[in-house]
């Protein structure tokens, strides 16, 4: 990994230094320096040709000794330039064979990415606006995303087979709709900072033609606004752009002890894949072969550093007692020992840093108290033996939040890699 950030700040600085360069694009050299060891001598978003192949010459000047970079003399031999292996010390670095391409949008800490590269894909392109996410996704895949997917122009975005985007949730969910709602905010297509952003993945659907798409939302896109909003969504994919697509509601309880329903839409350009929308079965549960990992394995029974303050947890029992006076459910979950074999959490959210409220776990004479990051990760499928967070514990938190169920969405992964592989035209 020395290596890979030596060679990635030597490309950033020398695009920050380069008067040929776009000034307006200098805020992403690092996304472009980390997708160019990538993607040698793929496309490059805000890269022009001419910056690019002065890069590429830099490169294979370097000395084998210091670099172990094989120079080359003119531009058609910059196609075999052959890198070191940089990203051997990364938790999930890029594969050398693949069997097809796939970019990751509004990607996260790279829960698509993990589940498509582990069925045969390499990523191309990624993009993340959070700060704090793309450090811990950059730390993981080796790969820095580019910023605020508007900026980038849809033409520039490398050619591949899969589209993949868990697009923002909140102008959809029904905590997000709540707050929106008590606060006089818009919410859906009428939020106009993220419920258009939907509307940037059409437009790379559009201009850019995958063979194939995986979508990831809350289960209320499909009811939001008495079902109109999942309506616009269907007709933009498939009486605008002429995909064929499958949905479905899944849970990730079938692959993790964590109840968390989100809705998967899957598409397939029928110019390139031949199907039709009854060839698409989404998994709602794991093969037989799955190792379903208990919560009784993950949860420890012996945790120092994570007990509730005394006023949060007075808060948190206070809200409980309001709401159940009230005759309604809402409230803290409370995991007590023994753990059922058959025991399920409730959905962790972006906020669980906050108090942990959703999730907590009973502590003999003291204090409930809230999950560690290892036992949060292993709710979203996340190995903490591997994943890295470069972060904060809260940014930690938020980002698990955040993130998919990752086996889930590896099962629906498999479904597209055997489709491309066994349907393309």
């Amino acid at each position: 990994m020395q290596l890979l950030s030596k060679l990635q700040k030597e490309i950033s600085d020398y695009l920050m230094m380069d008067t040929c360069f776009n000034n307006e694009h200098k805020a992403e050299a690092e996304a472009i320096a980390s997708h160019l060891l990538q993607n040698l001598t793929g496309d490059i978003p805000l890269l022009n040709k001419k910056t690019h192949i002065k890069l590429l010459h830099i490169l294979s000047q370097k000395s084998s000794k210091e670099h172990g970079i094989y120079a080359c003399e003119d531009t058609e031999e910059l196609q075999s330039i052959e890198l070191p292996d940089l990203f051997n010390d990364l938790p999930y670095p890029p594969p050398k064979f693949w069997d097809f391409t796939f970019i990751d949008l509004f990607a996260g800490i790279g829960g698509f990415r993990q589940a498509f590269q582990a069925v045969g894909g390499k990523c191309v392109f990624s993009s993340e606006w959070n700060k704090y996410a793309k450090k811990t996704y950059a730390a993981n895949y080796g790969e820095m995303p580019y910023g605020d997917i508007r900026s980038i122009p849809k033409e520039q975005i490398p050619k591949h087979d899969v589209l993949c985007a868990g697009f923002p949730c909140q102008p959809f969910s029904l905590a997000g709709v709540s707050k929106k709602n008590s606060l006089g905010r818009k919410h859906g297509f009428e939020d106009e900072t993220q419920g258009t952003l939907f509307f940037e993945i059409k437009e790379i659907l559009r201009i850019k033609r995958p063979k194939a798409f995986m979508l990831e939302n809350v289960k209320n896109l499909l009811s939001h606004d008495k079902g109109r909003t999942f309506e616009v969504i269907r007709k933009s994919l498939v009486d605008e752009l002429g995909y064929v697509i499958g949905y479905k509601v899944v849970n990730g309880a079938a692959w993790v002890p964590q109840h968390r329903e989100r809705i998967y839409i899957l598409g397939f350009d029928p110019q390139q894949i031949d199907i039709s929308s009854n060839d698409i079965i989404i998994p709602d549960k794991p093969e037989q072969n799955y190792k379903y990992p208990k919560l009784a394995s993950i949860i420890k029974p012996h945790v120092e550093g994570h007990t509730l303050g005394p006023g949060t947890w007075a808060t948190l029992e206070r809200h409980k007692a309001h709401h159940e006076k009230a005759g309604n459910g809402f409230g803290y979950g409370l995991l007590t020992w023994p753990l059922n074999d058959d025991a399920v959490t409730r959905t962790i959210s972006a906020r669980y840093h906050k108090d942990g409220a959703e999730i907590l776990v009973q502590q003999e004479g003291t204090r409930p108290r809230k999950l560690t990051i290892e036992e949060a990760m292993q709710l979203q499928g996340y190995d903490p033996r591997k994943f890295l967070f470069p972060v904060s514990a809260t940014q930690a938190y938020t980002q698990i939040g955040n993130s998919v169920v990752v086996p889930a969405v590896e099962a629906s992964a498999r479904v597209i890699a055997n489709q491309l592989k066994e349907k393309s035209l």
